[in-house]
């Protein structure tokens, strides 16, 4: 399965041990099934710069670690003209950063992929969307029971 994970899920990677931090046991199982094969990795072209912005501004004593660990995960880059067409149009429709549409247009854009979301605020925005789905619901995707 092709999964596209925005910023809110992958920070829970590097933010683990925050008491504060909410669905990171699902965050991590969504890496570990990428690590494993079962889940191929797709993003935007922004990706690693915005996690980067928010190691280097949240914990800046191991950005640099983190940011390599990052770099260690396997996802292939998504950049072609329909995909920011498409996500300029869902920024208007649903008056939201373009820079959290991007995401949805990887996903729109590549068939049978499915973006991963814990932003509650896009939620709600796209709640009749089946191809974005909340990182409570991904334990659906882990079993299989999802699209």
């Amino acid at each position: 399965m092709k999964l596209v994970v925005d910023a809110s899920v992958a920070v829970k990677w590097f933010f683990r041990d925050r008491t504060d931090e909410s669905q990171v046991d699902e965050a991590l199982n969504l890496l570990r099934g990428v690590a494993s094969g079962a889940f191929e990795l797709i993003q935007p072209p922004h990706f690693v710069s915005e996690i980067s912005a928010v190691l280097a501004r949240e914990a800046p004593e191991h950005a640099e670690r983190d940011l390599r660990d990052l770099q260690d995960i396997l996802f292939s880059i998504r950049d072609h003209a329909a995909i920011y067409a498409r996500a300029m149009k869902l920024a208007i429709q649903l008056d939201h950063h373009l820079f959290d549409t991007l995401y949805h247009a990887v996903a729109l854009e590549t068939p049978g992929a499915v973006l991963v979301t814990a932003d509650r605020r896009y939620l709600a925005k796209v709640k009749a969307d089946d191809r974005v789905c909340s990182l409570t619901a991904s334990r659906a995707l882990i079993s299989g029971k999802h699209l």
